[in-house]
């Protein structure tokens, strides 16, 4: 076992259900987000006393001993613009397909009107094919791929119609995706130290929440770390998932030094054995080298404690972002080396075809897409799946 250092012994802190004290964390959101709580409209005489019978099993959060069974049907923290939207729990129906989640993105609405006119097999399909796709941000190399081939198959006349054209799209598209659907394997190592790295604003602590859960179920041990000391109130909103997830958070507090937290963190990982440490980084702009550097020294100090750590770098790729995330990802696995991508925030007007642009490109593993707010949302990547999402049979 390894001796705590003399930072985490003076200053980190850690919060759990069990052995580890936890503080509340309301309070705090309010004061690093220099907000007071939103007013409420005083009830009406007819609603004080209904109100009055609500107040004691009525939370905005849910309660932190809450069973595993009861967590799908509560909602849980988001990508939060303030306190009061990290708090909000929505109840959703706790099963939707991964097209009722994928309809709305650009790529989906392009394709499906592409094909639901019932258009003639032509050249001038295929072009109008080829708009689709880069518009939906496929890429051009992907797109221009893509289509030549159909191009030459129709010449050849493989297609009988544009419905067997488009059969033979869809079998292109999970041909170009499930190489790099590789679920993350966390084997035998412990701790396992996954590092999280991205942008500003693509959902980095809030992936790390949803990853604590689903590696929570598993029957994980989990610990988090709060290495995104820059960010106001990114500590505070770690927290609050560990809070509500009873999962313990190793902290020291903003404008911290990040290699340091993480570094105390694996220490306290090996000393109380858990199996998992995930930690938060700060959001980084792909074009400060200075910045960039900072994740380089995170994996140096790591690896004075586990030579192999961290055993997986997760990038978060913000869905909506379009082409510009293929050069945030060159940029990264250039500073820090990433082994696999977590693709957020396709359920909403996100275009989606950066996956496949993303695969093309780097062929890295996609071990997540995140498609949706709820925890369970955050789904294992299944090429087969996302492509059906995108372009369902019978459209």
């Amino acid at each position: 076992m390894i001796a705590l250092s003399k930072r985490w012994q003076a200053g980190a802190s850690i919060s759990s259900h069990g052995n580890f004290s936890v503080t509340p964390m309301s309070s705090l959101w309010n004061k690093l987000a220099g907000r007071n709580p939103r007013p409420e409209a005083p009830p009406t005489s007819g609603e004080r006393g209904a109100q009055h019978d609500r107040s004691a099993e009525q939370s905005s959060i849910p309660a932190r001993h809450d069973s595993p069974a009861e967590w799908s049907e509560q909602g849980l923290p988001n990508v939060a613009s303030g306190p009061d939207d990290l708090l909000t729990a929505t109840p959703m129906p706790s099963r939707r397909s991964w097209r009722d989640r994928l309809s709305s993105s650009g790529f989906a609405r392009g394709l499906s009107s592409l094909f639901a006119r019932n258009p003639v097999l032509s050249d001038e399909l295929l072009d109008e094919l080829e708009i689709t796709l880069l518009s939906a941000d496929v890429g051009v190399a992907s797109t221009g791929e893509l289509t030549d081939d159909l191009r030459r198959r129709m010449h050849k006349r493989e297609f009988a119609d544009a419905i067997a054209l488009r059969e033979a799209l869809r079998a292109r598209l999970v041909a170009l995706l499930e190489p790099v659907a590789q679920p993350l394997e966390i084997g035998a190592r412990k701790p396992f130290v996954l590092l999280v790295v991205g942008v500003n604003g693509v959902g980095k602590t809030t992936t790390i929440g949803k990853l604590a859960r689903r590696f929570q179920q598993d029957k994980r041990e989990v610990l988090l770390a709060a290495g995104d000391t820059f960010r106001a109130a990114a500590v505070a909103q770690l927290q609050e998932w560990g809070s509500r997830l009873g999962v313990p958070v190793c902290s020291q507090g903003q404008s911290a030094d990040s290699a340091s937290v993480i570094f105390d963190a694996l220490q306290m990982a090996v000393a109380h054995q858990h199996d998992i440490l995930i930690a938060d980084t700060a959001g980084r702009l792909h074009t400060r080298s200075g910045l960039m550097d900072e994740l380089a020294k995170v994996k140096r100090v790591l690896g004075k404690l586990d030579a192999e750590a961290p055993h997986e770098v997760l990038m978060v790729i913000d869905g909506t972002t379009g082409q510009n995330a293929i050069n945030q990802v060159r940029q990264f696995i250039n500073a820090i080396g990433v082994t696999g991508l977590a693709v957020t925030k396709l359920d909403g007007t996100a275009k989606g075809g950066v996956v496949f642009a993303l695969a093309r490109e780097f062929a890295l593993p996609i071990r997540y897409v995140g498609l949706g707010e709820r925890a369970e949302d955050l789904s294992v990547f299944d090429a087969r799946a996302f492509v059906d999402g995108l372009l369902p049979f019978g459209t």
